[in-house]
C-alpha cells in the first residue's frame, strides 16, 4: 500500500524488553502522539508522561505507514516498539495534595495560618476548633466550647489568640500554645456571627481588641482583657456580611443593606457612609489586609522580646507597605459588580468593576 491505509501488527516493549500487553494491530496513520496515549493507558498513569519510541536503534518519529515505507518493512512481521519515558525527573503539579489531614467529623467551614505561618487553626461544623502542627500534620488540639457551627476564624496580629464566632452568635477566645479556653463566651450578638477582624498590632500591641459582625444587623468591639463588648456599631439596617479593621484605626462594614459604613473606633461614631451598590454587599478586602493580618511577622521568621519591639517592627511594615498612598478597599456585591474606593479620601467610589455575570 502507500502507507496511508492499511495496519501493522505492533508489540510495545519496555526498554527491559518486557512486553507490554498484548501484540496490537495498528492503522498506518498512527504515530507517537496516539502510541504515547496507548501506553499511558496501559500503564493506567494518573498523570500523562511522555514517551520516546525506538524500532531497532532508530527513534520512531513518523506515522507507522510511513516509517514502514522508509525502512522498506513488510507488514507481515510484528514490528516490535520499543518505549521510554522522557522526563526521568517531574516537579510535582500543585493540583496534587502534599497532606491530607484527617481530625474533624463534620464540615470544615474556616482556615486561618497563625501571623507567622506556623501553626494552622480550623474551625467545623463538629462544634470545634482545632489547631494543627503542621510539621507532623497532626491536631495538636482539639477545642470544645462551642455548641453550634464555628462558622468564622481569626488570629491576634501577635499571635497570642485566635477567636472563634459561632451560628448561635457567641464568640470564643482560645490559647493557640495550649488549646485552653480562655474566660467564658462572649454573647452579645442575637444572630450567627459572620465575621471578625481584629485591631492591628502596629495601632495597639499587645492585641487587645477584635470586631465581630453578625447576621443581627451590628458589629461589635470586644476587648479580650475585661472579656466585655465595648462598643456596639448599630446603624446598618440588615446583617453584617464582612468587617476589616484597617491600618488608619477604621473599621468597615459591608451589609446586606447595600451600604459600607466606615467607623472610628474610640466611641464607635459612623465616620462615612459609602453608598453605590445596588444590592447586597458581600465581601471586603483591604489593600494592606496581608499586614494587617501578618503584623510583625515576615519571611525572616524574627522573633520579637516585647510587645513594643513588635509595635514597631509592625508599624515598619505597614508604612513601607502603603507608601504614600490611601489604604484601599474593595467591595464586591450582589449587583454583579465590585467597587474600588478610598475611603479617608472619598465618599465616591474611585472605581466601579463590571464584568462579572452573577453575584
Amino acid at each position: 500500500g502507500n502507507g496511508s491505509s492499511g495496519s501493522v501488527m505492533c508489540q510495545l516493549v519496555s526498554a527491559e524488553g518486557e512486553q507490554l500487553g498484548a501484540a496490537l494491530y495498528l492503522p498506518h496513520n498512527v504515530g507517537p502522539p496516539q502510541l504515547q496515549d496507548i501506553v499511558n493507558q496501559l500503564l493506567h498513569n494518573e498523570d500523562k508522561l511522555p514517551y520516546a519510541f525506538y524500532v531497532g536503534d532508530e527513534e520512531l518519529s513518523l506515522q507507522l505507514g510511513a516509517f514502514m515505507q522508509r525502512n522498506n518493512a513488510t507488514a507481515e512481521v510484528t514490528l516490535r516498539i520499543v518505549y521510554q519515558p522522557q522526563a526521568v525527573f517531574r516537579i510535582r503539579p500543585v493540583n496534587r495534595c502534599s497532606a491530607t489531614i484527617a481530625g474533624h467529623t463534620e464540615a470544615v467551614l474556616a482556615v486561618s495560618f497563625s501571623p507567622d505561618g506556623r501553626c494552622l487553626a480550623s474551625g467545623s461544623g463538629d462544634t470545634t476548633v482545632r489547631f494543627w502542627d503542621l510539621s507532623t500534620q497532626t491536631p495538636l488540639y482539639t477545642c470544645k466550647g462551642h455548641k453550634n457551627w464555628v462558622l468564622c476564624i481569626a488570629w491576634s496580629p501577635d499571635g497570642k489568640h485566635l477567636v472563634s464566632g459561632s451560628k448561635s452568635g457567641e464568640l470564643i477566645l482560645w490559647d493557640p500554645k495550649t488549646g485552653n479556653q480562655l474566660g467564658a463566651p462572649l454573647t452579645g450578638h442575637r444572630k450567627w456571627i459572620t465575621a471578625v477582624s481584629w485591631e492591628p498590632v502596629h495601632l495597639q500591641s499587645p492585641s487587645r481588641r477584635f470586631v465581630s459582625a453578625s447576621k443581627d444587623g451590628d458589629a461589635r468591639i470586644w476587648d479580650i482583657t475585661t472579656k466585655k463588648c465595648v462598643i456596639s456599631l448599630s446603624g446598618h439596617t440588615n446583617a453584617v456580611t464582612c468587617v476589616k479593621w484597617g491600618g488608619d484605626g477604621l473599621i468597615y462594614t459591608g451589609s446586606e443593606d447595600c451600604l459600607i459604613k466606615v467607623w472610628e473606633t474610640t466611641q464607635g461614631k459612623l465616620v462615612k457612609t459609602l453608598q453605590g451598590h445596588g444590592h447586597w454587599v458581600n465581601s471586603l478586602a483591604l489593600s494592606t489586609e496581608y499586614v494587617l493580618r501578618t503584623g510583625a511577622y515576615d519571611h525572616t521568621g524574627k522573633t520579637f522580646s516585647s510587645p513594643e519591639e513588635m509595635k514597631e517592627a509592625a508599624l515598619a511594615r505597614y508604612e513601607k507597605m502603603r507608601g504614600n498612598a490611601p489604604e484601599r478597599l474593595v467591595s464586591g456585591s450582589d449587583d454583579f459588580t465590585m467597587f474600588l474606593w478610598e475611603p479617608t479620601i472619598s465618599k465616591q467610589p474611585k472605581a466601579r468593576m463590571t464584568g462579572h455575570q452573577k453575584v
